[in-house]
């Protein structure tokens, strides 16, 4: 069987990739799980510190072509493309960085008389065979965000990519072949859903890494095998709340990329804004004519701002919840229409429902909602009615505003005067509630990959 890889944005056959079967897969595991425990094969720091290197090197050399494929096989416009392959390479850059600044610790023991004459350090090992199943759409850096720490931390790793983007993994991994990681390290694994949670929760799986929706999320986690550790990222609703005391002039142009950058297809990307309903009038006009001004089409083209959704099926859902939203009293200020079988036009919604899917669920498309507010925290306590808690953002020109605000919201990171799509690969990237479980930036996955021993030697201060 093969997965048959379409352009989203005309349905054009672009490639495939071969589908992998259990036999193959239950070898690779028993293959992953024998290198783990053999101390002898394990990689030496400076070898994993030297395939990665060449690797970046690789992909600096091939950037243009990576973000090409990219824009073809997920929809992401070449500008923001060129983005995430520029990410995706210091994504790997920074799992060298995290091995030159790892290290155990000292652990004091004679702070009481029963530790007296003993020292303690701790020092990092591998945690054993890893299996990550990635999402589509960040089909690179997200890949590199789970195969890259992997390989530093001395992992072997199996992959299933997103089924709709499984070229730029397939790229990654032989770009690591090329660099010269064994491929006994790294497998590709492309497979159906039934394999994949069979490979998921199979006992010799010792981390699970997922990035996709809640409901597969949750239901794979309790299905693990006694002992496997995991990390969950799923997606959000993010909420903004803007203060009156911001001009527009700052706000509109952060909330337009990060309501509309992928065309919305992103876990942290602007949902619902939260203004001063007697600006609401004004600023949704502000808002909807910049959502209008982007331009919509081929994300090969460097003048598109907004692809198209990943499927079809998409865009019938994201028709669908709009449609109802408005016919439940919301106001259309801008797009509701789709101009073709995966093209949705960046949509501004004023006031829908709060029952609403557009108000209670994660759009994960071109759709921003607008709500007014007569007191901040009722604007608070809607913000964080949800079951998700990703991350947030305030505007404001007052600190002691954004401080109340960053204190009172349900969220694992609250952006001051930026947009809640804001991410560097460095930083913890983690989901509340519903929408995660663990922590995810390079430093933070490789320290999950690893697990920490501690040796305590008798040690009394005397030879005599």
């Amino acid at each position: 069987m093969t997965w048959q890889v379409l352009n989203p944005y005309d349905q054009e056959c672009i490639g495939s990739v071969e589908l992998v079967d259990w036999p193959q897969i239950d070898r690779w595991l028993d293959e992953a799980r024998a290198l783990h425990e053999d101390r002898q094969a394990r990689l030496p720091a400076h070898e994993r510190i030297a395939i990665l290197q060449r690797a970046s090197v690789l992909m600096r050399e091939r950037a243009e072509t990576l973000a090409m494929q990219i824009a073809r096989e997920g929809g992401k416009p070449i500008i923001d493309a060129r983005v995430e392959t520029s990410r995706a390479i210091q994504s790997v850059e920074l799992c060298i960085h995290e091995l030159f600044a790892s290290g155990g610790r000292e652990i004091p023991m004679d702070l009481t008389q029963a530790g007296a004459g003993r020292k303690a350090y701790t020092f990092r090992e591998p945690i054993g065979p890893v299996v990550a199943i990635s999402a589509f759409n960040h089909p690179l850096n997200l890949i590199a965000h789970q195969v890259g720490p992997a390989v530093a931390t001395g992992c072997p790793v199996l992959v299933k990519p997103a089924k709709d983007t499984p070229l730029s993994c397939k790229s990654f991994v032989e770009i690591l072949y090329e660099a010269g990681l064994n491929e006994d390290w790294c497998r590709f694994v492309p497979c159906s859903d039934e394999v994949a949670e069979k490979m998921v929760t199979d006992p010799r799986t010792a981390f699970f890494s997922f990035i996709g929706s809640a409901r597969v999320g949750w239901m794979l986690r309790s299905k693990l095998a006694p002992g496997t550790r995991l990390a969950l990222e799923h997606g959000g609703a993010a909420p903004v709340i803007v203060d009156d005391s911001v001009a527009h002039a700052k706000v509109i142009p952060p909330l337009l990329k990060g309501g509309f950058y992928h065309s919305g297809q992103v876990c942290v990307s602007v949902q619902r804004v939260f203004v001063p309903r007697a600006e609401l009038p004004d600023f949704a006009a502000e808002l909807a004519a910049g959502a209008e001004a982007l331009t919509v089409g081929d994300p090969t083209n460097a003048e598109t701002q907004c692809g198209p959704l990943i499927r079809p099926a998409e865009v019938d859902r994201v028709e669908s919840w709009v449609d109802a939203a408005v016919q439940g009293g919301g106001r259309l200020a801008a797009g509701g229409k789709r101009t073709g079988s995966t093209l949705y036009q960046p949509t501004v919604l004023v006031d829908p429902p709060d029952d609403a899917d557009v108000s209670r669920k994660e759009v994960f498309g071109p759709v921003v909602c607008i709500y007014g507010y007569d007191d901040v925290d009722a604007a608070i306590t809607q913000a964080n009615a949800l079951p998700y808690a990703f991350q947030a953002a305030v505007f404001t020109d007052r600190m002691s505003w954004a401080d109340y605000c960053v204190e009172a919201l349900a969220a694992s990171a609250v952006m001051v005067n930026d947009h809640t799509a804001f991410r560097v690969d460095w930083m913890p990237f983690a989901g509340r509630r519903q929408s995660g479980l663990g922590t995810g930036g390079i430093g933070y996955t490789m320290a999950d990959m690893s697990e920490e021993k501690m040796v305590v030697v008798n040690a009394p201060s005397s030879v005599r």
